[in-house]
């Protein structure tokens, strides 16, 4: 059991999500620094309030805190905009990019009889048995 567990840990994903978790919880920590330190001080004196964790009011003796749900509101809204133009985007335009010169033709097709994959260039389904009509090009239709 420890083989299969150690296995399943040294597998590509498990690392690739355990390196994405702490790198996003640094990050998370980072916007939250800069929103705390410079952001709200910023919109505070432009607002003329000195801070919005002090923000709160009081209702039957508890106390409703909301200048740090405000807080927590800018930081999400950065680490989404982060996010969002610093990975998404640039990743989109690399699949984009890297999608131009690739073929689309499709490698498989479908068996008319059993209707299982089989490879597009297959004479007769490995499933079934049944012969299977090969596609041919528009081009190769007029020679």
């Amino acid at each position: 059991m420890f083989k299969e567990f150690k296995k399943f840990l040294l597998r590509g994903n498990v690392v690739d999500l355990a390196v994405g978790v702490v790198v996003g919880a640094a990050f998370g920590t980072v916007v939250t620094a800069l929103v705390s330190d410079l952001l709200t001080p910023f919109i505070a004196a432009v607002a003329k309030v000195p801070d919005f964790s002090g923000l709160m009011f009081t209702l039957n003796g508890s106390q409703f805190k909301y200048g740090h749900f405000i807080n927590a509101l800018i930081s999400f809204f950065l680490v989404s905009f982060a996010v969002f133009f610093f990975v998404v985007k640039p990743m989109n335009l690399l699949v984009a990019r890297s999608r131009k010169g690739a073929p689309i033709d499709p490698t498989t097709k479908k068996c008319p009889e059993c209707l299982s994959e089989i490879p597009a260039k297959a004479k007769r389904c490995a499933h079934c048995g049944q012969a299977v009509e090969e596609k041919r090009n528009k081009t190769e239709r007029i020679k």
